[in-house]
């Protein structure tokens, strides 16, 4: 191997000891995580809204066939299959915000001292084989390659995720999570009023229909205003798996193959150079 390039990868080796001490990544990477748990925790509360208005009006059906005045509602006919998109919708957003949290666990870990302890030991170690153009022991270079894994994966991946997040996918989020609310704000106007429990059936009854003619037509509003938040919640399902999984672990995959890669080759070359007599 070259000199020069033997040097450069030393320094840089150098380099990852000093940030696994000095953790200029940690406290970026903590801002991003909390920021994006707060996204999560927002949705998941705009879809329990939601489902609560869609549920209060499934409830109604109950109150109003009993009466026998002519008027037969069936709301959760008309309201069921929008309310289980909504409920997976908020089961989705606490997955999504307990991977956040995992995500928060993970950086505090990383930057533990004893994971640094180590990681600088085994890279001075390494560094020390490689100036002296030694092969490294195969377990050396696999510790070394887990060991930084291990305390900038994390950081690294949150931080590209949030590049690819402000590039790609905020726009989405902001205008999908306003159109949401618009749509819960519209659906509680619509739902069927609370009435107090001491008040009779037919008094119920007489106010329901005082303050709308057409119940029928009420409920197919409802439910178009349940249905207009359709489109953006699957739009936010897909942005928060994309930010959650599919993002993190495609760049942890390819962390793992460059660094694994860089290592593999300096071996390699290293075995491959003549040595001098």
């Amino acid at each position: 191997m070259p000199r020069i390039r033997r040097f450069v990868l030393a320094f840089f080796m150098l380099a990852a000891v000093a940030c696994s001490w000095l953790a200029p990544l940690d406290a970026p990477a903590m801002q991003q995580v909390d920021a994006g748990l707060k996204r999560a925790l927002v949705s998941f509360a705009s879809a329990r809204a939601l489902n609560a208005v869609i549920s209060v009006a499934q409830g109604t059906e109950l109150s109003v066939q009993p009466l026998g005045v002519g008027v037969t509602l069936t709301p959760g006919q008309l309201l069921d299959p929008v309310n289980d998109l909504v409920e997976k919708f908020a089961t989705l957003m606490l997955a999504a915000s307990v991977a956040f949290g995992v995500q928060k666990a993970l950086i505090t870990m990383g930057g533990y001292w004893l994971l640094s302890l180590a990681l600088t030991t085994v890279a001075l170690g390494w560094i020390g084989l490689h100036l002296r153009q030694q092969v490294a022991p195969a377990w050396l270079s696999r510790a070394l390659v887990v060991l930084l894994m291990l305390r900038f994966a994390i950081p690294v991946v949150t931080l590209g995720t949030d590049v690819l997040w402000q590039k790609f996918l905020a726009p989405d989020y902001q205008a999908s999570q306003q159109l949401i609310d618009i749509s819960s704000a519209q659906a509680a106007r619509l739902a069927p009023p609370a009435v107090p429990e001491n008040q009779g059936v037919l008094d119920k009854m007489k106010g329901w229909l005082a303050e709308n003619a057409d119940v029928k037509a009420r409920f197919e509003s409802l439910k178009q205003a349940a249905e207009q938040a359709t489109e953006h919640i699957i739009r936010l399902i897909v942005i928060f798996l994309l930010q959650t999984l599919v993002i993190p672990l495609l760049l942890l995959w390819g962390l793992y193959g460059v660094a694994r890669g860089v290592f593999e080759r300096a071996g390699r070359e290293r075995r491959d150079t003549p040595r001098l007599p």
